[in-house]
């Protein structure tokens, strides 16, 4: 089995959603002066490849805790939308119905991580419409990973998106990278979060597994 790293280093200067406080790692313990390492780091819990549970934006929905590790582990549908210009419509989606119904989580490539650093990388991303996202959340798949900061425009107010899928129960990670490693390639995803006690979101490492 081979593991592919789809997962962003986290360090300060990193690109972060607008209008978020960028990490800050501080070396609070040294091997020189203490006898061993630790990093202080501090973040928002949105930060870098990460899981927004439906509690991130919804009242009474489950929270990181509440989801079953089994749904965050499985067969990955990659969804190519590199020449989307624009919204992801239901047509660019259904010809992935059958895959989308034989996967866990459905992930979408655009290749927009090669803009990772730049202010490109905020904008004009592919994201879907309303009726992609009900779309989607028909095939049954348990959540969407994209490569892309926000699977809602950054400009959005309502997070639209983000309240179907939540709605539904899915979980949503995003800001992956690498993901045209797994073009035409069967694979596995596992998207882990930490278990934060009521958590909204987390950092996650995220992987593909390919046999």
């Amino acid at each position: 089995m081979k593991i592919i790293d789809l997962t962003h280093e986290i360090a300060e200067g990193m690109p972060v959603y607008p209008g978020t406080e960028a990490p800050v790692l501080k070396q609070a313990n040294t091997v020189a002066e203490h006898g061993f390492a630790e990093k202080l780091i501090t973040m928002v819990s949105h930060t870098g490849t990460h899981m927004d549970a439906p509690a991130h934006v919804l009242e009474n929905r489950k929270n990181l805790s509440q989801i079953d590790l089994n749904d965050l582990f499985g067969k990955g549908c990659l969804i190519d939308v590199r020449e989307v210009q624009g919204k992801i419509t239901a047509d660019v989606l259904k010809p992935y119905e059958a895959a989308l119904k034989n996967s866990k989580i459905a992930v979408f490539f655009s290749g927009w991580d090669r803009y990772w650093g730049d202010e490109k990388y905020f904008e004009n991303f592919p994201v879907m419409d309303e009726s992609a996202a009900e779309f989607l959340v028909s095939t049954g798949v348990k959540g969407v990973a994209c490569d892309m900061i926000s699977v809602d425009t950054v400009d959005c107010v309502n997070l639209d998106i983000h309240r179907i899928l939540f709605a539904a129960d899915m979980f949503s990670c995003e800001n992956l990278k690498g993901l045209g490693r797994l073009s035409g390639r069967d694979f596995e995803i596992g998207i882990f979060p930490l278990n934060i006690k009521d958590g909204d979101g987390a950092p996650v490492r995220a992987a593909a597994f390919l046999s």
